[in-house]
């Protein structure tokens, strides 16, 4: 019976200290800490000593080492080795007062250092610690940096003055001349690039000023001992910054010369190609299918498609093709290009229906609903056109592809643009007699041309009356209105001169004689007898 009791309080305790085992085993371990002397990391401490976490460790340590004397410094390193709880460690001294212990469960696993090689190490990061922490305290090390720092400063604000010196000659000089330009009235992209150009200026005079700054506050750092670490922190940051765009920048180069490359034939092409709409344009040269009114518009189409191609081409070549930020830019102007190009096709569709119609040209003198006027310019997405009034009017191309478009000059561009005014005169006037005073009434007008010469359609007879219309061209089509109200003047006094009343007679009874034109008088004055 005691054997079977003794039995079971053996198997009690087993299963509690395998519970407490594993509830120690679950416990996370403490995080590491890092134990630093005059800015310089000394060791990392992993270990928990009687129950004292590697961050409390690195406290205590960092309490004996604040209260270190001048005297302190100047002691030897001693190591001593210890036995802890079955652990081994080495104990580090300076003189006779003991700072800190480093114990195998401290070593880094990946390492593979065996303790003592760990501890001369640590030796040799805490010797310089101290050399670093004697030579701060020294008056002429101090001295030494502060006159190295002051004379740092001096050259920082000269080169800060210099930088923003010349940033503002060079700006006041570019005024100058952009100034200058406008006063001759030669006004280049310099005056339309100047906000630009300004606001570059300063992003560089920025980095210049932050990049001095950057440079001093290395220097000054690196001049004291204690802050030397800092200094070497900021010198890698910059090193590792241009080190890493140098990387980038060799890296992207093949791919740049590849685009440069490809964008250089697509320009070479593109160059070929317009040469020979060129020619098309100035009647040098012909291509079936291409009219000459529209070879500069199929250039610039053609032109739009190479360029187009090219850079397709181009852009997995690009640096910053397969970046996150380029897609997101590609998506979002697709994006905006898909709602708002609707009516924007629309309207480029129409104008290049305009163009290979060939309805209408610049020159042109047309009538497109109510508006008539001289065709100024045609682009992409509108028409310009100045009327009689010397008012511009601009015309959207859907608007003109859905209207009846008259073109007074298209079939005679070399003839001028048709005018034409009418009279109804009565039947007891001769219509040579007529046909000869309105000829002369054309020739006494000036702005209408001779070659083509004038001439007279007898557009209708009416009931009571004969109506006569005078046609003849003019080269000025918007000084029409002036040119037809001194032909109207004109008329009146050739008629006047001759006694032929312009006013149309209607009769209220028929009259005794029939209103005719006796033979005598059928080439009366000023028409020409055979």
């Amino acid at each position: 019976m005691c054997h079977l009791l003794s039995l079971l309080r053996c198997l009690l305790l087993t299963m509690l200290l395998a519970m407490v085992g594993g509830l120690h085993a679950k416990e996370p371990a403490a995080p590491e800490a890092v134990l630093s002397f005059a800015n310089r990391e000394i060791v990392t401490l992993r270990a928990t000593v009687q129950g004292v976490t590697p961050e409390n460790r690195v406290k205590r340590i960092d309490e004996r080492l604040r209260v270190l004397g001048e005297a302190d410094l100047e002691q030897p390193i001693n190591r001593n080795h210890v036995a802890l709880e079955g652990r081994k460690g080495i104990i580090f001294s300076l003189g006779d007062r003991m700072l800190f212990v480093l114990y195998e469960a401290d070593l880094d696993e990946e390492q593979r250092l065996s303790l003592a090689a760990a501890a001369d190490q640590v030796e040799k990061r805490f010797r310089e610690a101290l050399k670093v922490k004697d030579e701060q305290l020294r008056g002429p090390v101090l001295l030494k940096g502060i006159l190295l720092s002051l004379l740092a400063t001096a050259i920082m604000l000269t080169l800060l003055w210099v930088i923003q010196r010349t940033t503002g000659f060079v700006l006041a000089r570019l005024q100058r001349l952009v100034q200058k330009a406008r006063g001759n009235g030669k006004v280049g992209w310099a005056e339309h690039a100047w906000l630009l150009i300004s606001r570059l200026a300063q992003l560089i005079l920025a980095f210049l000023w932050l990049s001095v700054a950057y440079l001093w506050f290395t220097y000054v750092l690196g001049t004291f001992p204690l802050t030397q670490p800092f200094a070497d922190k900021l010198s890698s940051f910059l090193v590792e910054l241009l080190g890493m765009l140098g990387h980038g920048a060799v890296s992207a180069l093949p791919g740049l010369l590849t685009a440069a490359v490809i964008l250089f034939l697509t320009k070479a092409v593109n160059d070929v190609l317009a040469n020979v709409f060129q020619n098309v344009d100035q009647g040098k040269a012909t291509i079936p299918g291409i009219h000459q009114e529209t070879a500069r518009a199929t250039r610039r189409l053609v032109g739009i498609l190479v360029w187009g191609g090219g850079i397709a081409v181009a852009y997995p070549y690009l640096p910053l093709a397969e970046s996150d930020a380029f897609k997101g830019l590609s998506v979002m102007f697709g994006f905006m290009l898909t709602l708002g190009s609707a009516g924007i096709v629309t309207q480029l569709m129409s104008g290049l229906v305009l163009i290979y119609s060939r309805a209408l040209h610049v020159g042109d003198f047309v009538s497109i609903g109510e508006v008539v006027g001289v065709v100024k310019e045609m682009g992409a997405l509108s028409t310009k056109l100045v009327n009689m009034r010397n008012e511009e009017i601009t015309i959207p191309n859907a608007v003109l592809v859905g209207n009846p478009i008259k073109n007074y000059s298209s079939n005679g561009a070399a003839q001028g643009a048709l005018l034409s005014t009418s009279v109804t005169i009565g039947y007891d006037t001769p219509w040579r007699q007529v046909h000869a005073m309105l000829l002369k009434a054309a020739e006494a007008t000036g702005g209408l041309r001779s070659d083509p010469a004038p001439f007279v359609r007898q557009k209708s007879l009416q009931d009571f009356y004969v109506e006569y219309e005078l046609f003849a061209y003019i080269d000025r089509p918007l000084e029409r209105v002036h040119i037809l109200s001194e032909l109207h003047a004109n008329i009146q006094d050739q008629f006047n001169s001759h006694g032929v009343q312009i006013m149309s007679p209607h009769f209220v009874l028929q009259p005794k004689n029939n209103v005719v034109v006796s033979r005598d008088n059928w080439f009366a004055e000023p028409a020409d007898k055979p």
